[in-house]
């Protein structure tokens, strides 16, 4: 019998890890992993094997796991530990309207104290995406552009919660945008928000906000129900 290539083997380590940085080096080894699609969905994440992956003990492994389940990239499973979390699908609706409380809260607290600079950095984002054809590229600018808008509200709890949801969004994006067809909508929502943003109209902002998820809800949940879709969690 054949057996099946394990995914950890994607993942290359270059030299010892210093032990100050290792469980930094893991989690951000394998979150990107993780996000690429090298570590698809229910991939077993075992303590001892990524001690010796990465040549630590299993104490930094284990802090790292954690820190990944905080990000609602891993969940465990009972009686196979920690592995690698579904992409978005039964619970699409609700992770959006989670999401729409989340983010509207987030851009109203980051409105006042965004800064020019920030402002430009949003309007590349949004640029580059006008241009980007690779589909994992445009799930990591998606992502940041909404961060860059975000990213001055000052409680940073509800800045991390945001960014989970975010991370989920973009792992699914990355496999099934372009059976989606949301490019060209998503970038006219996000320059109308823009827009608007800098104009420092906040609810008219936070408005656009829950239209645009709203819109990218109900294009997912199509998706999801289609008969004929096949969710990809791999390149």
């Amino acid at each position: 019998m054949t057996q099946k290539p394990n995914p950890l083997n994607s993942i290359k380590i270059s030299g010892p890890i210093p032990a100050h940085l290792a469980r930094s080096v893991i989690e951000e080894t394998l979150r990107n992993a993780i996000l690429d699609g090298r570590l698809p969905c229910g991939t077993a994440m075992r303590q001892q094997e990524l001690a010796s992956l990465f040549g630590v003990s299993r104490m930094p492994v284990r802090e790292a796991l954690r820190q990944l389940e905080a990000q609602s990239l891993l969940h465990v499973v009972t009686h196979k530990g920690a592995v690698v979390a579904p992409l978005i699908e039964d619970n699409s609706a609700e992770t959006y309207e989670l999401r729409l409380l989340l983010e509207s809260e987030a851009l109203r607290l980051s409105i006042p104290l965004l800064t020019e600079a920030d402002l430009a950095d949003a309007e590349n984002f949004i640029c580059a995406l006008e241009q980007e054809k690779d589909y994992t590229e445009i799930g990591r600018l998606n992502r940041l552009f909404h961060m860059t808008l975000y990213s001055k509200a000052p409680n940073q709890r509800l800045l991390k919660l945001v960014e989970h949801g975010l991370n989920e969004e973009e792992r699914f994006l990355r496999f099934n945008l372009e059976a989606m067809g949301l490019g060209e909508t998503s970038q006219e929502d996000h320059r109308e928000l823009l827009n608007l943003v800098a104009q420092r109209k906040t609810d008219e902002s936070i408005l656009t906000l829950r239209n645009h998820l709203m819109r990218g809800m109900e294009v997912i949940t199509a998706y999801l129900n289609s008969p004929n879709t096949t969710v990809k969690n791999t390149p």
